[in-house]
Protein backbone atom coordinates (compact mmCIF):
# COMPACT_ATOMS: atom_id res chain seq x y z
CA UNK A 1 0.00 0.00 0.00
CA UNK A 2 1.57 3.64 -0.74
CA UNK A 3 1.70 5.99 1.34
CA UNK A 4 -0.50 7.94 -0.80
CA UNK A 5 -3.30 5.20 -0.48
CA UNK A 6 -2.70 4.78 3.18
CA UNK A 7 -3.03 8.69 4.01
CA UNK A 8 -6.69 8.18 1.79
CA UNK A 9 -7.61 5.16 4.08
CA UNK A 10 -6.76 7.60 7.01
CA UNK A 11 -8.17 10.48 6.12
CA UNK A 12 -11.83 8.38 5.09
CA UNK A 13 -11.92 7.61 8.36
CA UNK A 14 -11.44 10.19 10.19
CA UNK A 15 -13.27 12.97 8.31
CA UNK A 16 -16.85 13.91 7.66
CA UNK A 17 -17.71 14.57 3.96
CA UNK A 18 -18.77 17.52 3.12
CA UNK A 19 -22.27 17.69 1.30
CA UNK A 20 -22.55 20.29 -1.81
CA UNK A 21 -25.77 20.93 -3.15
CA UNK A 22 -27.06 23.56 -5.92
CA UNK A 23 -30.37 24.04 -7.65
CA UNK A 24 -28.82 22.93 -10.56
CA UNK A 25 -26.50 20.37 -11.77
CA UNK A 26 -23.59 22.37 -11.78
CA UNK A 27 -23.17 25.72 -9.76
CA UNK A 28 -25.12 28.79 -11.12
CA UNK A 29 -23.21 30.48 -13.66
CA UNK A 30 -23.01 27.92 -16.30
CA UNK A 31 -26.57 28.44 -17.53
CA UNK A 32 -27.38 31.78 -19.30
CA UNK A 33 -30.44 31.84 -22.42
CA UNK A 34 -28.10 34.30 -24.43
CA UNK A 35 -26.45 31.48 -25.98
CA UNK A 36 -29.66 30.51 -27.25
CA UNK A 37 -30.06 34.03 -28.63
CA UNK A 38 -26.93 34.43 -30.07
CA UNK A 39 -27.34 31.52 -31.76
CA UNK A 40 -31.17 33.17 -32.98
CA UNK A 41 -29.96 36.41 -33.99
CA UNK A 42 -27.49 34.24 -36.21
CA UNK A 43 -30.27 32.61 -37.75
CA UNK A 44 -32.17 35.95 -38.24
CA UNK A 45 -28.91 37.30 -39.95
CA UNK A 46 -28.48 34.60 -42.13
CA UNK A 47 -32.50 34.56 -43.27
CA UNK A 48 -32.30 38.67 -44.08
CA UNK A 49 -28.41 37.73 -46.45
CA UNK A 50 -30.39 35.00 -47.89
CA UNK A 51 -33.58 37.18 -48.83
CA UNK A 52 -30.99 40.35 -49.78
CA UNK A 53 -28.97 37.96 -52.08
CA UNK A 54 -29.21 36.60 -55.89
CA UNK A 55 -25.91 34.43 -55.73
CA UNK A 56 -27.42 30.87 -55.64
CA UNK A 57 -24.18 29.55 -54.12
CA UNK A 58 -24.09 32.06 -51.17
CA UNK A 59 -27.51 30.98 -50.46
CA UNK A 60 -26.92 27.80 -50.23
CA UNK A 61 -24.20 28.27 -47.88
CA UNK A 62 -26.50 30.79 -46.03
CA UNK A 63 -29.14 28.18 -45.67
CA UNK A 64 -26.39 25.40 -44.39
CA UNK A 65 -25.43 28.06 -41.89
CA UNK A 66 -29.13 29.12 -40.82
CA UNK A 67 -29.95 25.45 -40.17
CA UNK A 68 -27.02 24.81 -38.03
CA UNK A 69 -27.68 27.88 -35.62
CA UNK A 70 -31.02 26.28 -35.56
CA UNK A 71 -30.27 23.20 -34.22
CA UNK A 72 -27.72 25.51 -31.75
CA UNK A 73 -30.59 26.78 -30.60
CA UNK A 74 -32.54 23.94 -29.71
CA UNK A 75 -29.60 22.21 -28.04
CA UNK A 76 -29.40 25.56 -25.36
CA UNK A 77 -33.10 25.59 -25.05
CA UNK A 78 -32.63 21.94 -23.96
CA UNK A 79 -30.07 22.49 -22.02
CA UNK A 80 -32.16 25.13 -20.06
CA UNK A 81 -35.29 23.05 -19.56
CA UNK A 82 -33.65 19.78 -18.89
CA UNK A 83 -30.78 20.61 -16.85
CA UNK A 84 -31.66 24.27 -14.69
CA UNK A 85 -35.38 24.66 -14.77
CA UNK A 86 -36.65 22.60 -11.59
CA UNK A 87 -39.45 21.00 -10.08
CA UNK A 88 -39.93 24.40 -8.07
CA UNK A 89 -40.01 26.50 -11.41
CA UNK A 90 -42.66 24.81 -12.81
CA UNK A 91 -44.52 25.54 -10.23
CA UNK A 92 -44.07 29.35 -9.80
CA UNK A 93 -44.16 29.53 -13.67
CA UNK A 94 -46.78 26.88 -15.01
CA UNK A 95 -46.22 28.43 -18.52
CA UNK A 96 -42.72 27.24 -18.64
CA UNK A 97 -42.96 24.19 -20.26
CA UNK A 98 -45.27 25.66 -23.22
CA UNK A 99 -42.68 28.62 -23.75
CA UNK A 100 -39.39 25.94 -24.17
CA UNK A 101 -42.19 23.94 -26.43
CA UNK A 102 -42.98 26.89 -28.46
CA UNK A 103 -39.68 27.95 -28.92
CA UNK A 104 -38.28 24.55 -30.12
CA UNK A 105 -41.29 24.41 -32.64
CA UNK A 106 -40.25 27.70 -33.83
CA UNK A 107 -36.11 27.17 -33.99
CA UNK A 108 -37.63 24.22 -35.95
CA UNK A 109 -39.71 26.35 -38.10
CA UNK A 110 -36.63 28.51 -39.23
CA UNK A 111 -34.92 25.67 -40.48
CA UNK A 112 -37.93 25.15 -43.07
CA UNK A 113 -37.66 28.76 -43.83
CA UNK A 114 -36.39 32.06 -44.63
CA UNK A 115 -39.01 33.83 -43.16
CA UNK A 116 -37.32 36.46 -40.82
CA UNK A 117 -41.05 36.73 -39.11
CA UNK A 118 -40.43 33.17 -38.12
CA UNK A 119 -36.89 34.41 -36.44
CA UNK A 120 -38.45 37.47 -34.67
CA UNK A 121 -40.99 34.86 -33.35
CA UNK A 122 -38.40 32.38 -32.22
CA UNK A 123 -35.64 35.74 -30.87
CA UNK A 124 -39.20 36.87 -28.64
CA UNK A 125 -39.85 33.25 -26.90
CA UNK A 126 -36.23 33.38 -25.93
CA UNK A 127 -36.75 36.46 -24.27
CA UNK A 128 -39.73 35.34 -22.56
CA UNK A 129 -37.86 32.07 -21.42
CA UNK A 130 -35.00 34.61 -20.48
CA UNK A 131 -36.93 36.78 -18.40
CA UNK A 132 -38.61 33.72 -15.92
CA UNK A 133 -34.78 32.71 -16.11
CA UNK A 134 -33.52 35.59 -14.64
CA UNK A 135 -36.35 35.82 -12.31
CA UNK A 136 -35.31 32.67 -10.85
CA UNK A 137 -31.62 33.95 -10.46
CA UNK A 138 -32.56 36.43 -7.63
Amino acid sequence: MTLLTRINALLDATTTPLVASAHCDLPCGVYDPAQAKIEAQSVKACMEKYNASSDEDFKVRATFIKEERADLVKHHLWVLWTDYFKVDHLKAYPNLHDLFWMATKSAGEAKKTNDVNVADRLLSEIDAIAELFWATKK
